[in-house]
């Protein structure tokens, strides 16, 4: 496998309940803050190194944050997803982010519109990249597979935690088999992502989230999906901030139908088509995506104009 710098740092936040959330830096400490969510499955490191590298020379600070029950985040199921939001702001104010973007990819994106729903005055824009749409309620979005997980949410939710344990243990064990198994799936997905996990940049970093994130448990994509079947706890249609979402238009898991259904509910939305590329197209356009959202420029708090990253 390709080597990997560390990211500049690592660590965990103390939150609610005896809990903690645990994140990795990237680029310069003092930069412009960029929250980065991870998709499901997956942790803090699922940063793409374009997107590193672009840190680095525009001076921005992203932060990856593993999800309750993934690297050393305490396992936790949310009542909802916006329950999540109190959790974020206590991790920003821990790492001195006063404004921030959000970015969230597949499984991500939901955290990502509940951070820009639920702290408008301190989320400077939010970037969804290819993300779950609502799956319940009047703003549902109807097909893909994410409606399997809607069947089956009561077996999910009586089995969540055994299953966290068999899925930790059995990563585990095929960890000396990680690059071929990863190769295998590859060989069996459309093009694009096909194209991005044959690319030696982009192995490297899937393999080494997932095996660093996975070390010690693996109850975090379970969690996600009995959420991703409840209501979130907030309506899309009621985001303040500033959206821009990009879908392949080949995405095979969670349908670009859904990104137009969902970009069509929110007010100032947009919609950006990643044409031939399939679920895992936004990773290959992190550049974009970070530019566009540091190019949104600043948000009024409190009657306060401050620049994007200001502390």
């Amino acid at each position: 496998m390709k080597s990997l710098e560390r990211p500049a740092l690592e660590g965990t936040v103390a939150v609610r309940d005896h809990r903690r959330l645990s994140f990795a830096e990237y680029g310069h400490r003092d930069g412009a803050p960029v929250i980065w969510l991870h998709g499901t499955p997956s942790g803090r490191r699922q940063i793409p190194l374009e997107a590193r590298a672009y840190a680095v020379a525009n001076g921005l600070r992203i932060i990856g944050v593993d999800r309750p029950g993934i690297g050393s985040s305490t396992p936790h199921l949310y009542p909802d997803i916006a329950d999540w939001v109190a959790d974020l702001e206590i991790l920003a104010d821990t790492l001195g982010v006063e404004q921030m973007s959000l970015i969230g990819l597949s499984g991500g994106g939901p955290y990502a519109l509940a951070g820009g729903h639920g702290l408008p005055d301190r989320v400077h824009g939010v970037g969804v990249l290819g993300g779950v749409a609502p799956t319940v309620g009047e703003e549902a979005a109807e097909g893909g597979i994410i409606q399997l997980a809607v069947r089956l949410a009561p077996v999910i939710s009586a089995v969540r935690v055994p299953l966290g344990h068999a899925l930790t243990r059995a990563i585990r064990l095929v960890k000396p088999a990680a690059g071929a198994g990863l190769d295998l799936y590859a060989a069996f997905q459309p093009p694009g992502d096909k194209n991005l996990l044959s690319r030696p940049e982009f192995k490297a970093m899937f393999l080494d989230d997932l095996l660093n994130g996975s070390r010690f448990q693996t109850s975090a994509p379970l969690s996600d999906l009995v959420l991703f079947t409840r209501d979130w706890g907030f309506r899309v249609a009621d985001i303040e901030v500033p959206v821009r979402w990009w879908h392949g238009d080949d995405d095979h898991i969670v349908p670009f139908a859904h990104g137009e259904h969902t970009t069509a509910l929110i007010p100032d939305a947009e919609l950006r088509t990643i044409a031939g590329e399939s679920h895992l197209g936004g990773l290959g356009v992190a550049e974009e995506v970070l530019g566009t959202l540091a190019s949104l420029g600043v948000r009024r708090t409190t009657g306060i104009l401050r620049p994007h990253g200001s502390q």
